[in-house]
């Protein structure tokens, strides 16, 4: 079983590598074809609707199939995607790619990846070893998409070196990324070919049944969270950043590897915490304050500030993401999670999906940067919410 959780510890990995330089590459691509910033939140808005298409797929589908198939399905996918955004230039045909293909505009994981990796580790893992494992897991995550930010320098630094045109060279990272979809496809190959299979009896049961209410009322929180998480997906701060401080490619990497690396550092801290606290106390007491420093950020007088308040962010905000996976997963009945991670996961998505073109057209209007103090707000309600209507839901080993 350690095997398995290595294997699908190295894709994560190689998919957040990916999504680390994606994310910033992104609108910096659609500046260079002459793209607007509500365009650029429109495609954004693609990537994310299409992402909640394919996950409910994966719902409804990856028992039948097993969630070996569906993840190098995902993963086959991910390699067209890069291969078809770098040979497409109009914004229409863009706009399709996005929809149907597996980019990524968040520094967070919401690809339909994320709901098979979380039913397979949680397969695997122990009750006592979830949380750990859970936040292994994210740790990966960030630390691999901290060295993805560094890369989005890469075009930056061929074009002053070797006089690469500067849009040529942003096409040569949706290859990598491309090629990184084949590392993916390799790994997933490696899983033992009966990972998530079911028996027909399970296969004829209903996707949700005992759990039910509690799942459905966890994802309408969740995408509450998740609509205001959208307001600021990594590739729309990024566009707040150019247009605020006039950053670079260069100076986004280095800032956004900085960001992870501190993501990274609190997820080692959320399963002590959670052990210490409980999972829905970690989650909401690490994440007001993360949202109150969002807020706060388009007040900054200069970049200094805005960076030293990203930063504190970034120490704080992510605590929460292994401790609510692995909460979805305790509270649940082992054969329901599947579909829980899926349920949870597709209303995310499909909240989330607005919210960049939303954010585009604010930042069209002002520069300011409106999206950050309307998400802070939201996050901070959503937390009050989720505290009071399931601190006293444990999951089994804090019963």
């Amino acid at each position: 079983m350690d095997s398995t959780v290595s294997l699908v510890l190295a894709a994560r990995g190689v998919r957040a590598l990916g999504d680390g330089f994606v994310s910033l590459t992104l609108p910096l691509y659609l500046l260079a074809l002459g793209y607007s910033p509500l365009q650029v939140g429109l495609v954004s808005t693609a990537t994310l609707l299409g992402s909640a298409v394919l996950s409910f797929s994966v719902g409804l589908y990856a028992r039948r199939i097993g969630y070996r198939r569906a993840l190098l399905g995902a993963a086959l996918l991910m390699l067209a995607t890069g291969v078809a955004f770098s040979a497409v230039r109009d914004f229409w045909p863009l706009l399709i790619v996005a929809f149907v293909g597996t980019l990524n505009p968040s520094s967070g994981d919401v690809s339909a990846f994320l709901p098979l990796e979380h039913a397979v580790l949680s397969d695997v893992a122990s009750a006592a070893n979830r949380t750990r494992t859970f936040a292994r897991y994210s740790l990966v995550g960030a630390l691999c998409g901290a060295l993805g930010a560094l890369l989005a320098a890469v075009p930056q630094l061929v074009t002053d070196a070797l006089h690469v045109p500067w849009r040529l060279a942003l096409q040569g990272m949706f290859l990598l990324y491309a090629a990184l979809g084949l590392a993916a496809w390799l790994l997933y190959r490696r899983l033992p070919v009966r990972t998530g299979d079911a028996d027909a009896a399970s296969r004829r049961e209903a996707p949700l049944r005992d759990s039910r209410r509690i799942v459905l009322t966890l994802a309408g929180l969740f995408s509450v969270d998740a609509f205001a998480g959208g307001l600021i997906v990594q590739s729309m701060l990024s566009l707040w950043l150019v247009q605020r401080f006039a950053l670079g490619a260069t100076g986004l990497g280095a800032l956004f590897f900085a960001t992870s690396l501190l993501s990274g550092a609190s997820y080692l801290v959320a399963a002590p915490l959670a052990r210490r606290f409980g999972l829905i106390n970690t989650m909401v007491f690490t994440h007001i304050p993360s949202s109150v420093a969002l807020i706060a950020i388009p007040f900054a007088g200069d970049i200094d500030v805005a960076v030293a308040l990203l930063l504190v962010r970034s120490a704080l905000s992510q605590m929460d993401v292994p401790t609510r996976s692995s909460y979805v997963m305790a509270v649940v009945t082992p054969a329901e999670r599947p579909a829980a991670a899926s349920t949870t996961a597709v209303p995310r998505s499909l909240a989330a999906a607005g919210s960049p073109l939303l954010a585009g057209y604010l930042l069209g209007l002002s520069a300011f940067g409106w999206p950050l103090v309307l998400a802070g707000a939201i996050k901070i309600a959503y937390d009050l919410a989720l505290l009071a209507l399931f601190r006293n839901v444990r999951p089994p080993e804090e019963a």
